[in-house]
């Protein structure tokens, strides 16, 4: 039986979500547990993505399949979040066709990345956001956000994993920003991503919106053209996984 998981995550608890040798991933901690909830049979995993180190996940969509005399999803559910570590949760576990694919099924997927802009950053934010001073200008996080909208090469927003990629080509449906006080969320909606992506992005925006690039850089660098903007990654801990979304499906995260 195909099971369909709504995994949320700690990030800094675990060394991504891509299985690592010597454990430590989501990936590890899952399969693990399901294989021992299986009586021993090996239960693989498949995620609808790799997450980095640090990065956190409230929506992530991952599929299994388990033993048929263990199919009453609900068991696995309360299984699970009593052997996972508190870092680790099944928000939601359904029966899933048997040509469901957590990965190729994806029709898009949905990150948050937040910041906090007040001069001190409160001891329950460490590790939640990421604490930028000087405090960027909202208005100007709107403008770089829609400079960047839409379909581009953003092979200059990506790192280099270590297998080439095909095509570049992005279309990001959605950047929005919003701020509630010193919390800013920037929220990133598109079809895929590159690797270090959105966390590129963010990185590009925050130094235009404190006046140490400008817009002109952002579109030269979409573009393929030469451009001063560095290629710098904001931290990890301020991103987060919130949707996958599946034609004719919702997420818990929904």
């Amino acid at each position: 039986m195909r099971l369909k998981l709504s995994v949320a995550y700690d990030g800094a608890a675990f060394r991504g979500w891509q299985s690592q040798p010597g454990g430590g991933a989501v990936q590890d901690v899952l399969r693990e547990a399901m294989t021992r909830l299986a009586g021993g049979k090996v239960v693989l995993v498949q995620g609808s993505g790799r997450t980095d180190a640090g990065v956190h996940a409230v929506g992530q969509v991952a599929h299994a399949d388990v033993p048929d005399e263990r199919g009453n999803p609900l068991f696995w559910q309360r299984a699970l979040n009593a052997t996972l570590p508190p870092s680790l949760r099944i928000l939601c576990c359904t029966r899933a066709s048997q040509d469901f694919h957590a990965r190729y099924a994806a029709t898009g997927k949905t990150y948050e990345y937040l910041l906090w802009t007040a001069p001190i950053l409160p001891p329950h934010w460490a590790g939640r956001a990421w604490h930028v001073q000087p405090a960027p200008e909202f208005a100007a996080l709107r403008r770089a956000g829609k400079v960047l909208q839409g379909e581009h090469d953003f092979a200059g927003f990506s790192a280099n994993r270590g297998t080439p990629v095909r095509d570049t080509r992005r279309h990001l449906r959605r950047i929005t920003v919003t701020r509630d006080g010193p919390l800013v969320r920037l929220r990133f909606e598109g079809r895929g991503f590159l690797y270090k992506m959105v966390r590129m992005l963010v990185a590009a925006m925050v130094r235009v919106a404190q006046g140490k690039a400008d817009l002109a850089g952002l579109r030269a660098r979409l573009a393929g053209r030469p451009n001063d903007l560095p290629r710098t990654v904001a931290p990890a801990d301020g991103l987060y996984l919130v949707r996958v979304a599946y034609a004719g499906r919702k997420t818990q995260s929904d």
